[in-house]
């Protein structure tokens, strides 16, 4: 844990660093700095804390990590063009495997049809260029792809599996346009067998997220959704189906919205296997927040890095809406 700690201070230093420079002239102005309070816990909270939820208490890092070692599936929730998201999932990871052993990690931004690319890239029979234009990166999720490029280096170096989870694209895409009953049989057929749409406080979550678009194409909130619970159910069965045949620990990173409330995958995780898990929420302040104790088992407050700095590449316009990384109020 002694060289994972090292690591972890000189990433603290690099993010430190990185919001320096991002403040600019404004750091020289007064500022009210974001702060969070959480249901039932007097006080507040502050970007680079660690709150446990159940317990209200502020912890370490090392805390965290311990409390996770004894977890089977441990899910992380980022904002996509966060970068201090990115640079936290790699200290996570890094310290779980120094301290559990190699982990499979699973992966909402690549699609389950293309795990034989992830496979061929991760054991070395294709280079990163061409792993890069078989999961067709730009295409399919389009955020900087150096945000990950550390998490799949380091799956690599430690021999883990990186498991392939997202619904395939252009189905959720048909779905959200015009319905479940729109599939063809063969459609239906790559999406999960079933699909939960009766859970109502999840239902009023999306209603909101939904409200807060502007839609072009996306008129029925019925079939948003449906695209948004085929979305989980699919990812949900492709991590139960793989830890019934697998009995590594897994961490899952996706985005917040996947796993607030744990009524997105982690519920549907466990309505199909029996499984101990923990979330971690990566949670940016950009102003007073209020935060539930429900959101999460775990809230990792961070800085709020608006994406006019960090998503030049991103192609936003190829994506429905969704609540995968709208959690920092950002549109």
């Amino acid at each position: 844990m002694e060289c994972n700690r090292i690591r972890y201070f000189f990433v603290v230093i690099l993010v430190s660093i990185s919001s320096f420079v991002i403040g600019g002239c404004s750091a020289l102005k007064p500022v009210m700095s974001p702060l969070a309070d959480i249901e039932g816990v007097s006080g507040h909270f502050h970007a680079g804390q660690i709150v446990n939820l159940n317990t209200g208490e502020v912890i370490s890092f090392d805390q965290l990590i311990d409390a996770l070692g004894s977890r089977g599936v441990i899910f992380v929730g980022e904002v996509h063009s966060n970068p201090d998201h990115h640079l936290i999932e790699v200290q996570i990871l890094q310290a779980l495997t120094a301290q559990c052993g190699t982990l499979t990690v699973a992966m909402e931004f690549f699609q389950e049809t293309h795990q034989k690319d992830v496979d061929r890239y991760i054991e070395g029979t294709i280079n990163e260029g061409e792993f890069l234009e078989d999961v067709k990166w730009k295409k399919r999720w389009g955020f900087d792809y150096h945000f990950y490029r550390p998490l799949l280096l380091e799956a690599k170096e430690k021999g883990g599996r990186v498991l392939a989870i997202n619904a395939p694209e252009n189905i959720v895409k048909k779905i959200a346009r015009s319905g479940l009953n729109s599939l063809s049989t063969d459609e239906r057929s790559q999406l999960a067998g079933s699909i939960d749409l009766e859970n109502e406080r999840h239902r009023d979550y999306l209603r909101k997220v939904y409200k807060e678009h502007v839609h072009t194409d996306l008129k029925n909130f019925e079939y948003f959704y449906q695209a948004q619970c085929v979305w989980e159910d699919t990812m949900a069965e492709n991590i139960s189906r793989f830890l019934k045949n697998n009995k590594k620990r897994m961490l899952v990173f996706t985005g917040n919205g996947h796993i607030i409330n744990k009524f997105g995958i982690p519920k549907r995780v466990s309505g199909r296997i029996p499984v101990n898990m923990a979330t971690i929420m990566l949670y940016p302040l950009a102003g007073r927040t209020a935060i539930s104790k429900e959101m999460a088992d775990y809230v990792w407050l961070t800085g709020d890095y608006s994406r006019k700095h960090f998503m030049i590449h991103h192609r936003h316009h190829h994506r429905m809406p969704t609540p995968s990384d709208e959690k920092s109020g950002k549109k």
